[in-house]
This record gives structure tokens, sequence and C-alpha cells, in this order.
């Protein structure tokens, strides 16, 4: 294998720390840690929320997907999407709530049931989430280097990079590394796609190597399945706390609705590229190795399809993708158990010095349960999906409700999230039990429609027959129209 590729691997992981570092001395008190001091501009803003979305959840689950059904994949970014035009509206309004994590906003729109409840979710999901990026970079350490590196040595070598990485300097380090990785990505996904295209033969030897299938709109899934992919992604986004996070580190509401523009204009586009690469190299490669591990399709292009230089750089671009990903995803349950747990329950008057010091320490341990479960993983796509679903059902219709319904209350708002948690997990949990008590058409059904009912189900129901929220409650979230 050419040099070419350990030198770009090196030169980004080099480079991260260097803009890591370099944002050490902006950090000095818990806002400058947990939201970069709230000063975050557009361009930066649109570059760290790209980075942020479009991970080993894109790049492997998307990819396995693509590979094994064609274009019927991009339902599960397209969930995404239509998320993203409903963000549009949501992103002012929470820059004006300006707290510093999603149960933040579940205290002070219910109650500190919700708040508690809320953290539990999160770390559930989000430790889910960062656990499959470090599969998909150590599948791709091993791939660089296949006789040096296994993919179990990556996954404990990525760990290392990502915990330090994030502990370091928080929010500034993870908004600034998202910059370079999200130019780097950008561009060189774009460039790789019509080079793969013409090795492979050209569009008409790519669909005429495929099944007709992989180029309609459900492929060989039924209607249901498709929506088992996006309806995920579309609550996920929507309740995103990673993103919220960001809109609270905005430097102004403008800043944080001009940044989702760029955001929807970025996704839409490096999806549909990263499905078009994993289509076309289903084409190139249908059997050997990689017909085993599907996921790695995009990482096993750039380095056997593409020029050594190209496929280096595709390379390093996606290896740098999962980790900011990684960043992100463990940055925001550290937050959570530091803001929502240390810092509110603990110890309340805690100096900056010292919840900086419990800031990293929650990095470095959330990091290690992340590694022990990517250790224990296999399928990156159905952890995606339970990872998802945790959230989508537990959070979503309660982060929505708290800015768009008055009559929504506490009650109601603990029983949907108590309810869309227990029936994910119960979903995933005991399959025999669901063979045994559910009807034939049930089975093997992903938990996303049964939780996301259960939920709303609670949240409405639970909620007209309890007493309304308080004025003072409303107040925060819908401004003026209820002061």
């Amino acid at each position: 294998m050419s040099p070419i590729y350990a030198l770009v691997v090196g030169a980004i992981v080099l480079t991260l720390m260097t803009v890591s570092l370099a944002r050490v001395s902006k950090v000095k008190t818990k806002a400058d840690y947990l939201v970069a001091g709230r000063s975050l501009p557009a361009f930066v803003l649109v570059f760290t929320l790209l980075s942020s979305w479009i991970g080993s959840g894109s790049l492997l689950a998307g990819a396995e997907a693509a590979y094994r059904h064609g274009f019927v994949a991009l339902w599960l970014a397209g969930g995404g999407w239509a998320g993203l035009l409903l963000i549009y509206f949501i992103a002012p309004r929470a820059r004006r709530f300006a707290q510093f994590t999603i149960p933040d906003l579940l205290e002070a729109r219910y109650n500190q049931a919700a708040r508690v409840l809320g953290v539990i979710a999160v770390l559930f999901a989000y430790t889910a989430i960062t656990s499959y990026q470090l599969i998909g970079g150590g599948d791709i350490l091993h791939l660089i280097f296949p006789t040096v590196i296994t993919a179990t040595l990556g996954k404990y070598i990525l760990a290392f990079f990502v915990i330090v990485f994030t502990a370091v300097a928080g929010m500034e380090s993870v908004a600034y590394m998202d910059v370079f990785i999200g130019i780097l990505a950008t561009v060189t996904l774009i460039v790789a796609l019509p080079v793969l295209i013409h090795v492979a033969g050209g569009w008409g030897a790519v669909h005429h190597a495929l099944p007709a299938t992989h180029f309609t709109t459900l492929g060989d899934l039924g209607l249901v399945q498709a929506l088992e992919l996006a309806v995920p992604t579309l609550m996920l986004m929507l309740g995103n706390q990673s993103m919220y996070q960001k809109f609270f580190s905005a430097k102004s509401e403008r800043d944080a609705r001009v940044a989702v523009v760029g955001w929807v204009i970025g996704t839409v586009i490096l999806e549909t590229v990263i499905c078009a690469l994993a289509v076309t190299g289903s084409a190139l490669y249908q059997k050997g190795e990689i017909a085993q591990r599907p996921r790695e399709i995009l990482a096993y292009s750039a380095l056997h399809g593409l020029p050594a230089w190209l496929g280096a750089l595709m390379m390093g671009a996606i290896f740098a993708k999962v980790v900011s990903t990684a960043n992100n995803y463990l940055f925001s349950p550290a937050t959570n158990l530091v803001n929502d747990v240390f810092v509110r329950y603990i110890a309340p008057e805690a100096s900056n010095k010292r919840v900086l010091i419990i800031s990293r320490l929650m990095v470095v341990f959330l990091g290690i349960f992340a590694l022990y479960q990517a250790l224990q993983t296999g399928s990156v796509l159905r952890v995606a999906l339970y990872a998802y679903t945790v959230y989508s059902a537990a959070l979503t219709p309660v982060i929505l409700a708290a800015f768009y319904s008055r009559r929504a209350t506490a009650a109601g708002a603990v029983s949907a999230i108590a309810a869309g948690t227990a029936v994910t997990v119960f979903w995933n949990w005991d399959p025999g039990f669901l063979s045994r008590h559910l009807p034939a058409g049930a089975v093997g059904m992903d938990a996303i429609f049964p939780a996301l009912a259960a939920a709303v189900l609670c949240l409405v129901v639970v909620s007209a027959f309890t007493r309304a929220p308080s004025r003072e409650q409303l107040a925060q979230f819908h401004g003026e129209a209820v002061s």
C-alpha cells in the first residue's frame, strides 16, 4: 500500500490536535467550555452542524444500506432533510432560550423529573451513537494498516484520539475542528464521485451491473420499511441535543437561522454523494470480503478504486468525519452529566475551575463507556436505528411541545419520555417475547412506530387530564404572546 494513506491520516490527526490545542486559551468559564461562550458565527455553525450530523450514520450505516438496497437508502437521509426544513423555524427560538442542554429546557418547561429522564435518554442514545463512530474509525485504520492495526485495536486508538480532542477545549475545540473537517470532506467526496463512476465504466455500466430496484424510489423495500428508515432520522434531527447546543452557542438568533440554510444545502449534497458513491462501489465490488462487511464500502472504494492521492484524501476525510461526529456525540452527554447532575444537584456553587475539571473527567468516563459498547457491537445500521429511536421517541415529542404547545404539561412530558424509552428498550431487548405475543406482522418491525405512538399518546392524554402549565413557564418559550 502507498504510504500516502498513512501520511494523510497522520497529517489530519496533527491538524486536529493543533486546532484543539489552539482553542484551549479561550476556555476559562463553564459557558466557554459548554457553549463556546455563545460566540459562534454562522460560518462556523454551518460546518460544525454538518460535521456533527454526517458521520458513521451516513458513512457506514447509510452506505451499508445503499450497498444492499441502492438509492432507497436515501430514505434514511431524507428523514433528516425533512427535519432540517422544520428546524429553520425552531433555531431562533432555541437561541432565544439560550441555556446549555436539552434537560435545561425540559426542567424550565416541565419539571425536574423530566430533566432527569431526559439525561437518561440522552446517555442511552448518544453513547450508542459514539460507539459506532469508534467502529467506523477502527475499520478505516485497519484498512490503512492491515498488518499492524486490527479493527479492534483501531477502536482503542480512535477512542483515545476522540477523548483527548473532546476533553481539551470543549465546544470551542469541537466547533473549530469541524470547520476544517467539513471543508475537507465536502470537497473530497464531491471530487471522488465522478472519478469512481469513470473507474466503474460510466453510469450506464453501474446501472447495468446492479438490479433495477437499486434505482427506484422504494427499491426492494416496502413503504413501511422505508419509513422505518426515515422517521427515526427525522425525529432525531428535530430533537437533537447536539444541534440545540450549537444553536445555544450562536452569536445571535440571525446566525442560528442563517446557519440552518447552509446546513440544509450541505447535507442534501453530501448525503446524496455518499449514497451514489456506495452504489457505484457496490457495482464494482459485489463479491469478496466487502460483501461480508458492506459498511466499509466507501473506505474500500477509496483504497482500491481511486488514484492513490485521491483515495488517501477520501479515506482521510471519512476518518476525520467519524472523529468529528464522535467528538460531538461524546461531548453532548458529558455536558448533561456536568450541567444536569453535578452542577444541578451535587455542587451548585462549584467554581469554573472545578466544573472544567469534572467536565473533562466526564468526557473520559463516557468515552470509555462508548468504547465498551463498540467492542460489543455487530451491525452499525442496527445500532444506529436503535440509538435514533430511543432519542426520537423519548425526547423529540416533548421538545417540540415545549416550543409549540401551550397545553403540554409536566406529567404528560414525564410519561411520554418514560414510555418512549421503555418501549424502545424492550422492543429491542426481547424479540422472542414479540414473536410469542404480537401479530406476525409486528415481528421484525422497527421500534420507532410503536415507541413514538406510545410517547405521543401519553403526552396528549396525560396532559389533557392534568393542570395546564403556568404563564411563567410558557413565557420563555412563547415570548410576548403569553406575557
